[in-house]
């Protein structure tokens, strides 16, 4: 891992569970501090690594609650794959470290529908993360038709080696599997017979690194979806914005880790 690793260093050894959640586009200043705070005394299971995801304007504010170092990995949920630059609006890898991430969210399928995400930038920002010592979280997944035209594996592992091209094979990087059609409140939940074969392709392809899943996740279906066969954790969105939410859902995640 570049630059001295990514800060996910586990209290005893490699993490071997995962659970986080992205706010998106939600929180205020003290929604943030008040979810943080709910977090900063819970006895997190031995191999579990929790990480929390806000927007760019509460990722200081979160840090300063659950700092570098502690047992939850504060993310960004995108920065520029320039150092600094004319990129007005934008934000770099430098500055959300400054900031206190830990981790980057790259590639979601709302960035790249809706902002112009191309497989090449979601590897340039795997490239300036590593650079920087911040662990890549690399969204993949596919979209309704090309999962009816029966293309998903080859779809997603495309995305795979897009974005882990010229990366060394030590690099850590996550990668979530997130099929856009199961994504956000009119999502489909997917069943786990749905995934399974997604997941596979993800490990084989990703050489090994650590997959989490995430689209309509919540607490009735977790079980499920973190016993399919390749699943190390789960990226979970609005079913995890509650604190009390969140702490639950790593318990079930934490059977993995014990």
């Amino acid at each position: 891992m570049a630059d001295g690793g990514s800060g996910a260093a586990s209290r005893s050894g490699p993490p071997t569970a995962w659970i986080g959640t992205s706010w998106k586009m939600t929180k205020t200043l003290a929604q943030a501090r008040a979810f943080s705070g709910a977090l900063v005394d819970v006895p997190w299971a031995a191999g579990l690594q929790p990480f929390v995801i806000p927007p760019a304007t509460a990722i200081a504010t979160v840090a300063e609650l659950l700092p570098p170092g502690g047992p939850v990995l504060v993310g960004a949920q995108d920065a520029h794959w320039e150092d600094e630059g004319p990129w007005t609006g934008e934000v770099s890898v430098p500055q959300v470290k400054d900031a206190g991430a830990r981790l980057l969210e790259i590639g979601h399928s709302e960035r790249r529908a809706h902002f112009g995400e191309t497989d090449e930038r979601v590897n340039l920002k795997v490239q300036a993360a590593l650079r920087h010592g911040l662990l890549p979280l690399v969204c993949v997944g596919e979209d309704a038709g090309q999962r009816a035209a029966g293309s998903a594996v080859d779809v997603v592992s495309a995305q795979v080696r897009a974005a882990l091209d010229g990366v060394p094979d030590h690099a850590q990087v996550l990668l979530a599997y997130e099929p856009v059609w199961a994504i956000g409140a009119s999502g489909t939940p997917a069943e786990p017979e749905d995934i399974a074969e997604v997941v596979a392709s993800i490990v084989a392809v990703g050489q090994g690194r650590p997959v989490l899943y995430g689209g309509s996740v919540a607490l009735d279906n977790a079980t499920g979806l973190i016993d399919v066969a390749g699943v190390d954790g789960l990226f979970v969105g609005r079913a995890a914005w509650d604190a009390a939410d969140f702490v639950a859902l790593a318990e079930i995640v934490a059977q993995r880790s014990t």
